[in-house]
């Protein structure tokens, strides 16, 4: 985690169920908390954390669903910097930063968070589950 003090009034933490809904919730939920942060819907960051967050709430969804449990996602703000976390139950399920083969229908999320993120990784979470997270650089 980031060492410096997350600005004040610059923290959101919403948790959703683990479903498709739930992660389509999430990703609007993180574009209306941006616009409050002022930054307009459709401008470049909140396009890319829009889609970063759509890829790693689907994979919470899909790859780290346990029934039962819900998956967090997690936004905080620092002077220079956004930080993305999402959340879920299934820490032995890690995922890995290997390209898609080639012709392969899915396996492109994580390259693309790659991509639009300025870094990302997985740590575990404190009790049951993995954190995915990743940064982008605030205006």
């Amino acid at each position: 985690m980031n060492a410096e003090i997350t600005l004040a009034g610059f923290h959101f933490v919403q948790r959703l169920s683990a479903t498709r809904r739930g992660a389509r919730l999430a990703r609007r939920l993180v574009v209306q908390q941006l616009d409050a942060w002022g930054v307009p819907y459709g401008s470049g960051l909140s396009d890319d954390v829009a889609s970063i967050v759509a890829e790693l709430a689907a994979n919470a969804v899909l790859h780290g669903r346990v029934p039962g449990r819900d998956f967090e996602v997690r936004l905080l703000r620092f002077a220079d910097t956004l930080r993305i976390e999402v959340s879920d139950a299934r820490g032995e399920r890690r995922p890995e930063s290997c390209e898609p083969a080639e012709g392969a229908e899915s396996g492109y999320g994580l390259p693309l968070v790659a991509a639009l993120a300025a870094k990302w990784g997985v740590v575990e979470r404190n009790g049951v589950g993995k954190t995915v997270w990743a940064e982008c650089f605030w205006p």
